[in-house]
């Protein structure tokens, strides 16, 4: 296993670096990976499994002479996940991710390295994978929170705005998307 491919799967040394930078720019900003990572669902070294990752996806491009097949990156990209996190993303996000790469991938044989300049620019919004990951995190305690929603329609919003009131202190604020944190340590609390 050489790590010096002289720019296998067609691409320069330029373009496979740049593809290098991209694969990792987009892992950055996977919310389901960085979970599986925040939360070590692949063990202490989570983090290494995770570039362990990007690696290979990178050598599915640079070891082979291709063509290279979408259903074929998402699979191997599944069986890793897999593997190294004893976990399934069924949130579509590998299929996104799989498409996005490959999508540099055709970019950086053109000497096309656009998106991956995108990516670099908008690299300050990583923080934003923080703060969905915290939504993300208080997905599982939305249905015991049903009735904080606007589901219940019948009924006039200042009956569910009681119980949203509350917890107060919390000062949930929505954010540009409309989407309100709730702290999970507080999140129960109203339901006895």
């Amino acid at each position: 296993m050489s790590a010096s491919t002289s720019g296998g799967g067609g691409l320069s040394p330029q373009a496979a670096a740049a593809l290098q930078e991209g694969i990792g720019l987009v892992f950055a900003r996977w919310t389901a990976l960085q979970m599986a990572v925040e939360n070590e669902w692949g063990g202490r070294d989570s983090r290494a499994k995770a570039d362990r990752l990007a690696a290979d996806v990178l050598s599915f491009f640079t070891t082979s002479k291709g063509p290279y097949y979408f259903d074929d990156l998402e699979e191997m990209m599944f069986d890793n996940i897999s593997e190294f996190f004893n976990a399934d993303f069924e949130d579509g996000s590998v299929g996104e991710v799989a498409e996005q790469v490959l999508i540099m991938h055709e970019e950086c044989l053109q000497n096309n390295y656009s998106s991956i300049e995108k990516l670099r620019n908008t690299r300050a919004q990583a923080n934003a994978v923080s703060q969905s990951r915290m939504m993300v995190t208080d997905e599982g305690d939305d249905s015991s929170d049903d009735s904080s929603d606007d589901d219940d329609g019948d009924e006039p919003a200042r009956a569910d705005d009681m119980s949203v009131d509350e917890p107060k202190p919390c000062k949930p604020a929505p954010d540009a998307d409309g989407w309100t944190v709730v702290p999970p340590k507080r999140g129960g609390r109203g339901k006895n």
